[in-house]
């Protein structure tokens, strides 16, 4: 006889809808995984309950698997700002970023705001239009900030930069309302705390440089140095502990192989990708990258 928790589980388990092909990311992202996401999708569980999201960028895989239930987190408070907005109020956020101005002089006016006191004062739109239209007209579609929290990349000068996609943004806006997508701003262990058996876990972290001058670490205030990636770590085998279905993302560097070489606890596939975001012309084009799942995840779509 299946017991409460059992049959809980089970009702929790993700329902299986057809998925909208408009609803994409609405930004650049250094590292995203849009290209990478035919691998991805061979290793998300074919069952889950919650899926948590620590790291989500651009969510590219999030919006791709598109699950019924779901918390996604980041760190940086202006993205996720930027989902708030766009789940509660999608069309004033597309009316205020047709008022911006793809100018040098519009740009750095525009970027110099968070140095400013009059930062504070901006509405949570005002706030996701800014980020969006300095997302898609700085310089190659980087987002870092110094070690202030202020944006710092240069003007971009693009001819006809699409800076609102309002498609995107109304089927991404859908998304969120009709499914059950909860949102918060934390550090990735504490994302992940009520992550529980049967729960599905994908990390998309800051990874670890192949070398001294690929390091992508200033999305946010917090570098993400190796004693991150070691707590990252130590997460993911409470996470299998707790059996939780755990997937994960990183550069294919000996430290990242070594540090998950328990080969009964984690299996490691190494996957080649492109890479057209970087600050650095060396560090685009094909790159290797390590997938990473656990033994709890095993339904794997061959």
């Amino acid at each position: 006889m299946s017991s409460n928790n059992e049959v809980a589980a089970v009702a929790r388990q993700r329902t299986h809808v057809k998925r909208n092909d408009l609803v994409q990311p609405f930004l650049k992202w250094a590292g995203g995984k849009r290209q990478l996401l035919p691998e991805i999708r061979k290793y998300v569980p074919k069952k889950y309950n919650l899926y948590f999201e620590p790291f989500i960028g651009a969510g590219a895989v999030l919006l791709d698997i598109q699950p019924r239930e779901a918390l996604i987190n980041d760190i940086n408070e202006e993205l996720i700002n930027c989902y708030h907005v766009i789940k509660s109020n999608p069309e004033a956020l597309i009316v205020s970023a047709h008022q911006h101005q793809n100018t040098e002089a519009y740009f750095y006016r525009l970027r110099s705001l968070d140095r400013e006191a009059a930062f504070s004062r901006l509405s949570d739109v005002e706030r996701a239009s800014r980020i969006i239209f300095l997302n898609k007209t700085c310089y190659n579609g980087l987002f870092r900030v110094n070690s202030q929290g202020q944006f710092n990349v240069p003007f971009g000068k693009y001819t006809n930069p699409l800076i609102v996609d309002e498609v995107v943004i109304r089927a991404v806006s859908r998304y969120l309302n009709e499914s059950n997508v909860s949102l918060s701003s934390d550090d990735f262990q504490e994302a992940v705390s009520g992550a529980g058996r049967g729960d599905f876990v994908y990390f998309d972290p800051p990874y670890d440089p192949v070398s001294d001058t690929s390091s992508f670490t200033g999305y946010n205030l917090n570098s993400f140095d190796k004693d991150e990636q070691r707590r990252l770590k130590d997460v993911c085998d409470d996470l299998t502990r707790r059996q939780c279905k755990v997937l994960l993302s990183n550069s294919a560097t000996d430290f990242i192989r070594e540090l998950y070489s328990d080969a009964a606890r984690y299996t490691i596939v190494e996957v080649e990708a492109s890479r057209n975001i970087n600050s650095v012309a060396a560090g685009r084009g094909k790159i290797s990258e390590l997938l990473i799942f656990n033994n709890y995840n095993v339904s794997i779509k061959k």
